[in-house]
Order: structure tokens, then C-alpha cells, then sequence
């Protein structure tokens, strides 16, 4: 008897609805076809051991199971329970009707029948909806996640019995309900860190408060221990909240990468990545032989914090480049090119010098001579010049650490930041891909970064004396219109220009000596 199940496989961050077809016929073998991998031909082991322990039999004659389109590859164990479920609607043990072809159903199956989660489940439970399927059938574990999806109606089971009294009409399984808006808006405001906790360093939070108001890159350089981890870890604090776009964008690809802990449902805060600097280039861009999401797609919508960045291999920090300017990565295989968004803030730290104490105001530094440009030379021009913010952090003195004057709280500079952001989403609304001041292309720098005379000869002022590079020059614009945009000005005014020449310190010339 010939059946059809339905499952899915995910490909980027996209799931394609494949076709189970399960034919018993009279022979004695099992084969699977449609480009199946080996993990698919093994689940053979892992279905009879299954139907058996639960009083079924698996069939003594020829089962054909073809995986369509059969020209697509294949993976993993998630096609275990629909091929399973196929096997027994084909020998008659248990009657379907028409449910089988009314739900996609994904599970890797163990020998006892329970069913593991899966990668993934969020893509699938969206093609179901766009492909009009009555309903999901998922893991347990998978079933809040997949359930986010409305119009949809999503079953968790434990158990390849509970699969089958649901298709049998036996079961009194619910669908999962979850009521996605409400529960993204309670979680939206909930940080463990806020800005109030750090003493001092009120200029380092105004630079961040900057670079989060225009979505600019930055990096802190400063001695160890002066706080520049605990500040970068603050960042997304004062980010604007996700809106429900970005939520499920984020949410699909830590999905996909199975890094969302079991029963989650949507991401609610932008996503913090801090990968350690022995990160190879695949882990970092994305790869592998069926592509999935490395950091810095992890981090999309959210912050890639390279802590101690001249320790980072050029190679890793070389292909972060382009994903960086186009904000989406894709990777390429004989068969397949996958595309991954990438559109992330970058807060970058670094000691000054191999000793740490070059230009600490209390510590001298033990570093021979030309030892800070060459360990600054192991970051390239072009890296640098995607970072719009550098920043001296000095170490916090003894005084500010033992006041108990209350700082300024994450919530209130966040609030100034949604205002700016505002702004700027109401410039660039009729530029697609354009949200913030960081993403300006040099043509529109001459249209939104206008200057006055008074501005003009300050920034030629501080160019020859500070002997800033050419490349600064945007960076500086771009920064001011940003600063201008926390005003509420619509003019950029020389004050401006003169915060924003502050944040140039690695493209002075006399800057390492």
C-alpha cells in the first residue's frame, strides 16, 4: 500500500516541505531514496526497534521510502517518526483517513519510542502555515517554539504513541496555544546588568550611548581591568527593543543553529555574541557541510563583542569584512549557497600594548620600542576602517569607585536613543536597507551631513593638527549627525564635530609613538 507523510528540512533559514512516500509492497528489504543521508538510512535501526517495543510490527516485505524532491539533499534524524508513522499507515496497522496528509510532523526517534527535539522547529511550523497544512506535529520540547505560529495548530508529543492515537482520532491532545505578543512584551525590559551598576566612566557610557543611537561600530581601547567588558556587556541595554520582525528573524536563526533552550519561544532581547579569540573562520562566518549560522549571524539585530581583538587570527577577522558592509553572509557548497543575514553592531576592546600600560596615566609601560604599532598593525586598515568609535578607557580612580552617588540608569539613556533612532528612521524611510546613521553610503553623507563654515574649519583644523587620516573624515560626519540627532538638531553644529573628532584616537598619526 502506497501512503504519503510530510516532514521538512531547513536550509539556511528557510524549510522546504518534503514529501514522504511509503510504498510496502511484496520483497524483503528496506530502501531509502531521494538523496537521503546516512543519518536518514540508520533510522531504519531506530523505527523497527521502536514499532516493536510499542506491540507493532515492522513489515516483513519490500518498503520503498522515496524522500521528494528527490534531487534536494537530505539530513539529519528529525525524518525518523514521519518515516516511521509512513511505514505503519502503509501496512495497515494504523488508520489514518486523511490526517496524514493534513499534518507535517519532524522527530528523531529513540528506541523506545520517546521522541527527541529537533532543529529548527520555527521555519518548519512557518512553511506549514504559507503551505496551508491543518497542523504541526513536533516534539514536546519544540512545541512552544513552533507554536508562536498562529493559524497553525501545533501538537507536542513525547511519544510516537501519542502520535499515533492522534492520527488514529484517539487522543485528547490539545493544540498548543501561546500568546506570542503578550509574553515578547513582558520579557522586552528585563536585564540582569544595567548601566547604574558601573561607577565612573561616564565618558565611555556617552560614547555607547552614541554608537547605539546611530548603530555605529566601536572599540574600546584601555588597560586591563578598567571595565571594558562589563561596559560592552551593558550595550544592548540600551539598544531599541526588538520589534516583531526582528524577533522572528533572530529567533529562526538560533533555531536553525539549535541554540534556543528547550521550551523557548521568541527571542525578546537583542542577542549578545561573544566568541573567544581561538574562533576559526567557519565557526565565526558560518559553514560546514550543510551550512549553518556561525557568530556573527547568531548575532544579527543584536552586538559580536570581540574581546582582546589583535589575539583573533587575521584570517577570522578578515572575512568578517565584507558580511559587514553587505550585513548577510552567504555560503557556498558544490550544491548548495546559503544565505545568512549579518546585520549586527560590532564592539570591539583591546589592550593598547602587548603589556597593556602604554599611555596609563599611573603604570608605565614595558613594552620595547615599536612594539604598540606593531601589535596595533595586527588589526587592518580596512577593519578599522568599518569602526566608527575609538575609545580611550583610563582605569576607574578610588574616589568614583567608593561613591555611593546612583548613575544613571540603562532605561533612561535608552529612552534618549529610541528618540534618535526615531529620527532617523523617518530620513532614511524611502532607502531601503538604510535604518540608521552608521549605514550611510558617502553619496548621502553630502545630502544628511550638511556643515556649516564654522564647522568646516574646525574639522580642517583638527585634520592637520591631529593628523587624522583621510578615512576619518566620514566616520566623523557620520558620528556628528548622530550626536546632532540626540540634540533633537537638525543642524550639525561645531560642539558636534568637536565630540565626534574625540572618537578618531587610532587614526592620529602620533598615536603609537
Amino acid at each position: 500500500m502506497l501512503v504519503k507523510a510530510f516532514g521538512s528540512a531547513v536550509y539556511g533559514v528557510e524549510a522546504i516541505t518534503i514529501t514522504i512516500e511509503v510504498d510496502v509492497t511484496n520483497g524483503g528489504f528496506v530502501t531509502i531514496v531521494g538523496l537521503a543521508d546516512n543519518a536518514i538510512k540508520e533510522s531504519v535501526e531506530r523505527m523497527t526497534s521502536a514499532i516493536k517495543t510499542n506491540g507493532y510490527t515492522f513489515p516483513r516485505t519490500k518498503v520503498i521510502v522515496n524522500m521528494a524532491p528527490a534531487d534536494i539533499r537530505k539530513s539529519g534524524t528529525a525524518f525518523d517518526l514521519p518515516i516511521a508513522i509512513g511505514v505503519l499507515a502503509g501496512s495497515n496497522q494504523i488508520e489514518c483517513g486523511d490526517l496524514l496528509e493534513q499534518y507535517i510532523m519532524m522527530g528523531e526517534l529513540a528506541l523506545d519510542g520517546y521522541i527527541r527535539p529537533i532543529k529548527g522547529a520555527l521555519p518548519i511550523a512557518i512553511q506549514a502555515r504559507k503551505e496551508h497544512f491543518k497542523g504541526l506535529i513536533v516534539p514536546v520540547e519544540n512545541a512552544r517554539e513552533a507554536a508562536m505560529v498562529n493559524n497553525l495548530d501545533v501538537y507536542g508529543v513525547g511519544h510516537i504513541k501519542e502520535v499515533i492515537d492522534l492520527l488514529n482520532g484517539n487522543s485528547k491532545l490539545e493544540p498548543l496555544r501561546v500568546n506570542t505578543r503578550e509574553e515578547f512584551a513582558e520579557a522586552q525590559s528585563h536585564f540582569e546588568v544595567d548601566f547604574s551598576d558601573v561607577k565612573g566612566q561616564e565618558n565611555i557610557k556617552r560614547a555607547l550611548e552614541i554608537a547605539a543611537a546611530g548603530g555605529h561600530n566601536a572599540i574600546l581601547i584601555g588597560p586591563p581591568g578598567a571595565g571594558k567588558t562589563m561596559l560592552a556587556k551593558r550595550l544592548p541595554t540600551i539598544l531599541p527593543p526588538l520589534s516583531l520582525q526582528e524577533a522572528l528573524e533572530t529567533t529562526k536563526i538560533h533555531s536553525v543553529a539549535g541554540k534556543l533552550p528547550s521550551n523557548a519561544t521568541l527571542i525578546s532581547k537583542r542577542p549578545f555574541r561573544s566568541p573567544h579569540h581561538t574562533i576559526s573562520d567557519v565557526a565565526l562566518v558560518g559553514g560546514g557541510s550543510v551550512p549553518q549560522p556561525g557568530e556573527i549571524s547568531l548575532a544579527h539585530n543584536g552586538v559580536l563583542f570581540l574581546d582582546e581583538l589583535p589575539e583573533f587570527k587575521r584570517t577570522v577577522l578578515e572575512v568578517m569584512r565584507q558580511p559587514m558592509e553587505e550585513r548577510r553572509v552567504t555560503i557556498s557548497r558544490a550544491k548548495v549557497a546559503l544565505d545568512f543575514p549579518t546585520s549586527f553592531m560590532l564592539i570591539a576592546s583591546m589592550n593598547p600594548c602587548p603589556c597593556g600600560y602604554y599611555n596609563h596615566p599611573e603604570k608605565e609601560c614595558t613594552c620595547p620600542p615599536g612594539a604598540v604599532q606593531k601589535y596595533l598593525n595586527k588589526i587592518s586598515g580596512p577593519l578599522l576602517d568599518r569602526i566608527d568609535l575609538h575609545v580611550e578607557v583610563t582605569p576607574v580612580n578610588f574616589n568614583e569607585l567608593s561613591s555611593n552617588r546612583q548613575s544613571e540608569k540603562s532605561e533612561s539613556i535608552r529612552q534618549r536613543v529610541i528618540a534618535a533612532r526615531e529620527i532617523q528612521a523617518k530620513r532614511y524611510e524611502g532607502h531601503e536597507g538604510i535604518y540608521a546613521n552608521a549605514q550611510m553610503s558617502s553619496k548621502m553623507l553630502k545630502e544628511v551631513c550638511v556643515i556649516s563654515q564654522a564647522g568646516t574649519n574646525l574639522l580642517k583644523t583638527a585634520m592637520e593638527k591631529l593628523s587624522l587620516s583621510a578615512r576619518a573624515y566620514d566616520r566623523i560626519l557620520k558620528v556628528s549627525r548622530t550626536i546632532a540627532d540626540l540634540d533633537q538638531s537638525e543642524d550639525i553644529r561645531p560642539e558636534h564635530l568637536a565630540e565626534a573628532i574625540q572618537y578618531r584616537s587610532l587614526d592620529r598619526e602620533s598615536w603609537a609613538g
